[in-house]
């Protein structure tokens, strides 16, 4: 089959298609003929030499990927050759076959086609499992998005609006922030011209919000610890470095308001805890997406052998959504 190869570290220029072997499957595991797959930040990472793929795992990039079962291995009773799903990777979605543990699998959303099904997985079980399984956000409370037109925060926009929330985000332009307001966003907020700090404040009238999302890193994390950003007993949630690795924290602030701050990497999950959240995203998002209340962000689709050329737009940060792959 043919893979985008990292030939060296370094930038998108070192990406190239070449002829790889076909995947080897196992016996809980299914696979899956690529139809498309979705870039992510951790791909550029990855590409760059600084966020490898856990031990054992696939060494190609992609994270998600939609397309039709081609093989089930012998533990494997609940897919079927033929059935059309999405699925979570650990790696292995920029190829034209990918092997996946079947717990990791979902079936394609009707009303989405093939192609747009492979924006959701990544987005889904990362927004679903800290948002919402870890940081427990409810219906009536406000929650902040940092990087609002991102993959990730236009799926939490929308999903947190079906659920009831309030939703505030952070984007860098006006088209980026009317994006946003269109999918249901409450307070839009360009981070390039207005202080964040202030604005939540004013929108709260001082409370601050309940729950924050940060894509962002150091830049914001002070920030968001602010008295006037985050509410007592709020939740903060780091799931990105895109702004750096290290920064500094006051516990005062931590311990006064009463804060909770935590952080994941899904992509180093076990299996096991991959699955769980697999179903709970189908028993929980699934049902909006279908319903036509959530629905697929892709601002453009390049085939595989542009793949670094996918690269440089989403470093770029010009895009809104998801960027897509078709092998």
């Amino acid at each position: 089959m043919k893979a985008v190869v990292i030939t060296t570290p370094g930038g998108p220029e070192v990406l190239q298609l070449q002829e790889v072997e076909d995947p080897e499957l196992k016996g809980d595991e299914v696979l899956i003929k690529v139809e498309a797959t979705a870039l992510n930040q951790a791909e550029i990472l990855q590409r760059k030499g600084v966020y490898p793929p856990p031990p054992g795992s696939n060494p190609y990039l992609g994270l998600e990927c939609s397309g039709t079962i081609e093989a089930v291995g012998k533990q494997v009773s609940h897919w079927q050759v033929g059935d059309k799903v999405c699925a979570l990777l650990s790696g292995g979605g920029y190829a034209e076959k990918v092997a996946v543990p079947a717990g990791q699998v979902l079936l394609a959303p009707p009303g989405v086609s093939l192609q747009d099904a492979a924006s959701f997985p990544e987005v889904s079980c990362t927004v679903w499992s800290t948002v919402f399984m870890m940081n427990r956000l409810s219906a009536g409370e406000t929650f902040l998005v940092h990087g609002g037109s991102s993959g990730i925060g236009t799926f939490a926009i929308q999903i947190a609006k079906y659920l009831g929330a309030k939703v505030f985000v952070t984007a860098g332009s006006k088209e980026k922030l009317a994006f946003c307001k269109n999918l249901g966003a409450d307070v839009c907020i360009n981070y390039k011209t207005e202080d964040f700090v202030a604005r939540v404040k004013e929108e709260t009238e001082g409370k601050g919000v309940d729950v924050i999302l940060d894509i962002i890193g150091p830049e914001y994390f002070r920030r968001n610890l602010n008295l006037d950003s985050l509410s007592f007993d709020g939740r903060l949630f780091l799931i990105g470095t895109m702004g750096g690795a290290v920064t500094e924290i006051d516990r005062r602030v931590v311990l006064s308001k009463r804060l909770t701050i935590q952080a994941v990497d899904l992509r180093y999950r076990s299996p096991e805890n991959k699955a769980a959240i697999v179903r709970e995203v189908e028993n929980n998002v699934w049902p909006a997406i279908v319903a036509g209340k959530v629905k697929p962000v892709v601002y453009k689709y390049f085939p595989l052998s542009e793949a670094a050329e996918a690269h440089r737009l989403m470093e770029s940060s010009q895009h809104i959504g998801k960027i897509l792959l078709l092998p």
